[in-house]
């Protein structure tokens, strides 16, 4: 089956053909680095990580660009900040670190490479240069604007029309500009104390000096516009035409929208053949935000729930399709991620188990993992539904079980022909898993070992649960209950059935 994707430029469902047959170029509108990453960053992230491996599934080579935003005036409103450094260069460098780490917890693959916008300064003039000699851009006053009304094309991304098109940018950007909608290349200066304190929070003291990175230009001393920093690293890193530009739903206008004028009007060519926006994260109703301070760090989430239950919940929603964050979308996430656990290591337990045998056949067993392999990988190909990528890999966990169940069940009868297990189907099962959960959507599925770390690990749990069982036979239900939210919290899940209680890592 082919790949399709929805373009959000041209607002169709199209069959995707990159440049190249066999290499695919993709840029994703990577963070400011003004604070840590919230989960609304991470749904971005994670989405366009799953979108590069499922090409990189399909046999294309993946140049995959993600960029920091270094200079911002949302870094500079947070110099001399608790630890975060006198400089803005200190805190972006704070935030960096931050996010990789993230990053790597979250089990992304690596980009190819993360961009600065601080160390591409040279290429942004050079294309501001371009786009004034081909009378694309003016200078006024020591900064440089985009004139939208010599890019006819404009608005396409967006449906926005240049008359309807609000002013963009500050009061005194507004006034050197020919037209309202004009969108800044170059800022002449540094970041104002105005434009600092707007974003500094307000029980710190105020920025009272301009402040902020500045390089020399043609024609002043100053910063680069926020929008040709993300054409300047692609076209830096990729080309002057990609393949697919991912970013946030958000970034729709004017960043994107900006992003292609600037672009196109520089080089003559088209900069990116399929725009695919994730759709924004939610919470009580409204965007999840920085500003709006209704977010839940990464940090946070990974802490508390494990990369597992974090990557299901942001992949059982669709990147078409708006998400919402609230307790029992994350239950369902830990009960869904929980299931493929149970499944994956019950599949590796019996394969390599003396009990799998080469002639033992459940040609059911079989066909369902065919048909999980199948299900995925049409999920996938229709536009990345991850939702049906995950319903897939769930029907596979159930076929494990069913699998398992019936075998053990005859074994407990005493009928040692039925209690064989099908080595040839659970090892499939077992690389679907390994292929698709971990290759494709990046869950986690850590190998077993049995040496003495683990084993003296599983000593000290077994400790813990006898002591719980004694705090509860004694009625001390509360201290109980503490041990066990503490054990959760160390990554182990205890489950009382009945009188057994057991664990799993």
């Amino acid at each position: 089956m082919t790949l399709y994707v929805t373009n959000t430029l041209t607002g169709e469902r199209e069959r995707f053909e990159p440049q190249d047959p066999d290499d695919v170029l993709v840029y994703t509108c990577g963070l400011t680095v003004s604070d840590d990453a919230h989960l609304g960053h991470a749904r971005l992230w994670v989405q366009s990580d799953v979108m590069s491996r499922w090409l990189d599934h399909l046999g294309y080579g993946v140049r995959h660009v993600q960029n920091f935003t270094d200079v911002n005036e949302k870094i500079v409103a947070r110099i001399g900040e608790d630890d975060l450094g006198e400089d803005e260069a200190s805190v972006a460098r704070h935030y960096v670190e931050s996010v990789i780490e993230d990053m790597r917890d979250l089990n992304l693959e690596r980009a190819t490479v993360y961009p600065r916008v601080s160390e591409h300064v040279p290429e942004i003039i050079d294309i501001v240069e371009s786009l004034i000699e081909k009378g694309h851009a003016y200078e006024s006053n020591g900064s440089v604007y985009f004139d939208v009304t010599t890019f006819e094309e404009y608005g396409e991304l967006s449906g926005q029309r240049v008359e309807d098109v609000e002013a963009q940018g500050d009061e005194n950007e507004r006034s050197e500009k020919r037209h309202p909608a004009d969108f800044a290349l170059w800022k002449a200066g540094p970041v104002s104390p105005e434009d600092a304190n707007e974003h500094r929070d307000p029980d710190l003291p105020p920025i009272e000096e301009p402040a902020g990175q500045t390089w020399e230009s043609p024609w002043s001393e100053g910063r680069p516009g926020w929008h040709i920093e993300c054409s300047a690293m692609s076209m830096a890193h990729l080309d002057s035409s990609i393949d697919v530009h991912v970013g946030g739903q958000d970034l729709v206008f004017p960043h994107h929208e900006n992003e292609i004028a600037q672009s196109e009007a520089a080089t003559g060519e088209r900069f990116a053949a399929y725009w695919m926006h994730v759709r924004l994260l939610e919470t009580e109703g409204e965007k999840m935000s920085t500003s709006l301070g209704n977010f839940f760090t990464a940090k946070n989430a990974l802490a508390e729930f494990g990369v597992n239950v974090v990557r299901m919940f942001l992949v059982s929603t669709s990147y078409t399709q708006r998400q919402t964050y609230s307790e029992a979308t994350i239950e369902e996430a830990q009960e869904r991620a929980e299931r493929l656990e149970r499944a994956y290591d019950r599949a590796v337990d019996a394969v390599d188990s003396p009990n799998a045998y080469a002639t033992a056949a459940d040609e059911a067993f079989r066909a369902a993992v065919e048909d999980a392999r199948a299900d995925f990988r049409d999920a996938m190909n229709d536009d990345f539904n991850t939702r049906g990528a995950v319903t897939a890999l769930l029907e596979l966990a159930t076929a494990v079980n069913r699998h398992v169940d019936a075998r053990e069940d005859a074994g407990e009868a005493g009928t040692d022909a039925d209690a064989r297990y099908d080595y040839v189907a659970l090892k499939d099962a077992v690389e679907a898993f390994e292929d698709l959960g971990g290759g494709v959507l990046g869950f986690v599925f850590d190998a077993r070992d049995d040496g003495g770390d683990v084993a003296l690990a599983d000593d000290l749990v077994e400790l813990v649960l006898d002591v719980r069982e004694e705090e509860r036979e004694a009625g001390n239900y509360e201290r109980a209950d503490d041990l066990r939210d503490r054990l959760e919290a160390l990554g182990i899940t205890v489950e009382d059935d009945g009188g057994e209680t057991t664990f799993r890592r």
